[in-house]
């Protein structure tokens, strides 16, 4: 299953919102060495109650627009 997702990097609270897009994933770490990237996955599996190990990030791992796939 693959999850379009709109991450927003330094906001000042952690949040996965529904949109009818996607989602929008707010993370409070800066976009630096893949932070973001690792906390988007953390964040992610714990809304949707699997392993970190099942999500993992397809397209746009440097930009805000990821395609993250689900296995």
């Amino acid at each position: 299953m693959k999850i379009k997702a709109r991450v927003i990097p330094k906001a000042k609270q952690n949040k996965v919102e529904a949109t009818p897009e996607g989602y929008r994933i707010r993370v409070t770490v800066a976009p630096e060495d893949g932070k973001a990237n690792e906390a988007v996955i953390k964040l992610l599996a714990k809304h949707l109650g699997v392993a970190k190990s099942k999500l993992r990030v397809v397209k746009g791992a440097t930009s805000r627009d990821k395609l993250i796939e689900l296995t």
